[in-house]
């Protein structure tokens, strides 16, 4: 994608503009994003133009009223998107001031997204005594620089320097939206052969579930790849294809009816979530209160 014009500005672009193109990025859709940032769909689109202008790129396609990314849309959605989340990270911090012990726990976006956040009510609830503050990043924990008291991380659990407590096991699962479910006429593995596939960054991929389904014709692997979970799963939920999800962190859209499983198989996912502090800290009963109600909130997720 050739650049649109020269950009205006040899500094940083307008932090509103910014948050408004991550937004309109995450859910590709200006409808979706005006109403996350409570202001009118022209509102959001004046400030991607601007941010556009600014930069001197064009950030999206396009296509009658569906957007997609440009290859600069793409790395700048990239960067921009965790620069914010980490800024409101660090704002929250700063501006909540409690008297409570507070416990820092990491753990991917995804998860911070779709399973903790419906969950933290009943946090606030049992213990309303620790502040408890999210960092959500897709990189490792680094506890020495980090101020982070522990973590959930998603993977084998043999990492070196730190004790893992494991949490739980879960299945991958092909997901998508009633909508699409009911126009490709989902009904058997095989009728994938006429569907888009979603592509995430999982360990298992589609060939390992089509072995697993029996399917030995071909079958297309069109579609777009992802490199997060949470944004993989909302293409699914906006009926841009079939994907491949985490069981736990598509129950909640299953059980709402947002997503739907067309069939099986599951397969067994190769990693596990994991409560992970350094091997040299000691586990306080803030900790130990905080491990146990992560451990009850995962067994209760089907």
């Amino acid at each position: 994608m050739s650049n649109m014009h020269k950009g205006r500005s040899q500094g940083l672009p307008p932090l509103r503009a910014v948050r408004a193109f991550v937004v309109a990025a995450r859910h590709m859709s200006l409808t979706r994003a005006a109403e996350e940032l409570f202001v009118t769909q022209s509102a959001v689109s004046r400030q991607i133009r601007e941010l556009e202008t600014d930069l001197g790129v064009t950030l999206f396609e396009r296509r009658g009223r569906n957007l997609r990314l440009t290859a600069e849309g793409r790395a700048l959605a990239w960067v921009a998107g965790d620069a914010l989340d980490r800024l409101t990270e660090e704002a929250i911090a700063l501006r909540t001031r409690r008297s409570g012990p507070v416990v820092t726990l990491s753990m991917l976006p995804s998860v911070a997204a779709r399973w903790l956040a419906p969950r933290l009510a009943d946090f606030i609830t049992a213990h309303p005594d620790i502040d408890l503050r999210i960092a959500a990043s897709r990189q490792f924990t680094d506890f020495e620089t980090e101020g982070v008291d522990a973590a959930i991380r998603y993977g084998l659990g043999d990492w070196p320097s730190v004790a893992a407590t494991h949490l739980a096991d879960e299945e991958i699962v092909p997901v998508c939206s009633p909508a699409y479910a009911h126009e490709v006429g989902l009904v058997k593995p095989a009728d994938l052969a006429q569907a888009s596939l979603l592509h995430g960054d999982l360990p298992e991929d589609w060939r390992d579930w089509f072995r697993a389904a029996g399917v030995t014709d071909p079958v297309p692997r069109r579609g777009p790849h992802f490199g997060d979970a949470n944004a993989l799963l909302q293409a699914a939920t906006d009926g841009l294809g079939v994907a491949l999800g985490r069981s736990l962190l598509v129950a909640d859209d299953l059980r709402a009816g947002r997503l739907v499983e067309p069939f099986g198989p599951r397969l067994q996912a190769r990693y596990a979530y994991w409560f992970v502090l350094p091997r040299s800290q000691a586990l306080s009963e803030r900790l130990v209160r905080v491990r146990d109600w992560l451990t009850a909130q995962f067994a209760n997720t089907s």
